[in-house]
C-alpha cells in the first residue's frame, strides 16, 4: 500500500476510535495498515505483551543454531569513508550507517519470533522478522513520547555503565539525537521536555549482555490529534536514531553510503488500541531471499568514530534476543 493511503486510513481509523495496526518502510516508499489486526494472522506482531499470535505453542527446535557470516568488512569499510567524509565536510553531525549480512541457523522466520524476548515484534510471512527494543513514539491521552536509543556495550565488561557513560564519542552521539527527536517532537507537540537522560537498559542475548542507552522525550499534543494520527507520524520520519541529524542531507549520505535501499529494516510500525498509540523502531531485523537470511545491524557515527570500534559494534548487534 502506498504511504498517503495507510496515512488517509490511520487518520480516518484513529477518529472512529477503531484498532489498527501499521508500518512504514525507510524510504517512505511503501506501508502496512491492516484494521483489526488481532483478528488475522496474516502479519504476526506483538506490542509490549498485545499481540495476535498469544495462542500460538514456541518453537520446538532443539538446539539452536545462530551464526553470523561475518559482517563485509571491504564493503562496510568503503561505506565508512563514504559516510565520514560527509561527517568531515559538515553535512552532517551523526550519521546511521548500516550493514547486511548473511546468517546461517536452522530457524524460521515463525521460529525466530516466536523464541525472542522484545518489548515489540513483528513478522511479515516469507520477508522478515523484527524483534525491536526501540520505542518510537507512544502516546497516553494527550502526551506523546519517545525513546530514541543511542549507544551499546557489551555487558560482561567491568564498569561497563561507566565506559558507556564517560565515553565522549557515546556522549555526542547521545547529546545530537536528544536534541533531534526533541526538535522533532516540537513540530507537532507543545511543552516538550527530557524527561529522563541517558538511562541503561540490559538486553540478554544469544552471545551474551549488552547494555543500552536511552532517552525519554515528552510533549502535549492537541485535543484532536487521533484525527491527525497517520501525519504526525509521517512528520517525525525517518526516526532520528536510525538516520541521524541533519535528516535530509544525512539521509542523502546514507544512500550513496550504503549503495540499497533498506526497505522496511529502520522503518517503523505500531498499534493503534483505539485509543493510544504505541510504535517502534524496526532494528534488530532479519530479511529472507529465497531461501537465505540476512540481518540488518548498524550505528551511529561521528567525525569522532573509530572505523573498527564502529565496524565491532555492528557486529555486535547481530543477535537473538531468546525467550526460551
Amino acid at each position: 500500500m502506498n504511504v498517503r493511503e495507510v496515512c488517509r486510513q490511520m487518520n480516518s481509523h484513529a477518529l472512529q476510535g477503531k484498532e489498527f495496526l501499521f508500518a512504514f518502510d525507510f524510504e517512505l516508499k511503501e506501508g502496512i495498515f491492516i484494521a483489526n489486526p488481532l483478528e488475522q494472522k496474516d502479519i504476526w506482531f506483538e506490542i509490549e505483551g498485545i499481540g495476535n499470535v498469544t495462542d500460538c505453542p514456541k518453537a520446538k527446535v532443539g538446539q539452536i543454531v545462530f551464526n553470523s557470516c561475518g559482517v563485509d568488512r571491504a564493503r562496510y569499510m568503503q561505506g565508512f569513508d563514504i559516510a565520514s567524509k560527509a561527517l568531515q565536510r559538515g553535512d552532517s553531525f551523526l550519521l546511521n550507517l548500516t550493514a547486511k549480512t548473511p546468517i546461517t541457523t536452522n530457524l524460521s522466520l515463525e521460529d525466530i519470533f516466536m523464541v525472542s524476548k522484545a518489548r515489540y515484534k513483528l513478522l511479515v510471512k516469507n520477508s522478515f522478522v523484527c524483534f525491536s527494543p526501540e520505542c518510537f513514539i507512544r502516546t497516553e491521552e494527550n502526551r506523546i513520547y519517545t525513546y530514541p536509543m543511542k549507544g551499546t556495550i557489551n555487558a560482561d565488561i567491568p564498569q561497563a555503565e561507566k565506559i558507556l557513560s564517560d565515553n565522549p564519542k557515546e556522549q555526542a552521539e547521545h547529546y545530537t539525537i536528544v536534541d533531534l527527536m526533541r526538535n522533532d517532537l516540537n513540530r507537532i507537540s507543545r511543552e516538550v521536555s527530557v524527561e529522563r537522560f541517558r538511562y541503561f537498559e540490559r538486553i540478554d542475548t544469544i552471545k551474551g549482555p549488552i547494555l543500552q542507552t536511552s532517552s525519554e522525550i515528552s510533549g502535549i499534543l492537541p485535543d484532536n490529534w487521533r484525527s491527525h494520527a497517520g501525519d504526525i507520524i509521517l512528520e517525525l520520519l525517518p526516526a532520528g536514531s536510525i538516520s541521524g541529524a541533519p535528516k535530509k542531507a544525512t539521509v542523502e549520505a546514507i544512500r550513496l553510503a550504503e549503495k540499497e535501499r533498506r526497505g522496511f529494516y529502520t522503518g517503523v510500525f505500531g498499534y493503534f488500541d483505539g485509543k493510544n498509540l504505541d510504535s517502534a523502531v524496526m532494528i534488530r531485523y532479519i530479511e529472507q531471499e529465497g531461501s537465505r537470511m540476512f540481518f540488518r545491524s548498524g550505528g551511529g557515527i561521528t567525525v569522532n568514530s573509530k572505523a573498527e570500534d564502529e565496524y565491532m559494534e555492528t557486529e555486535q548487534k547481530i543477535y537473538l534476543p531468546l525467550n526460551i
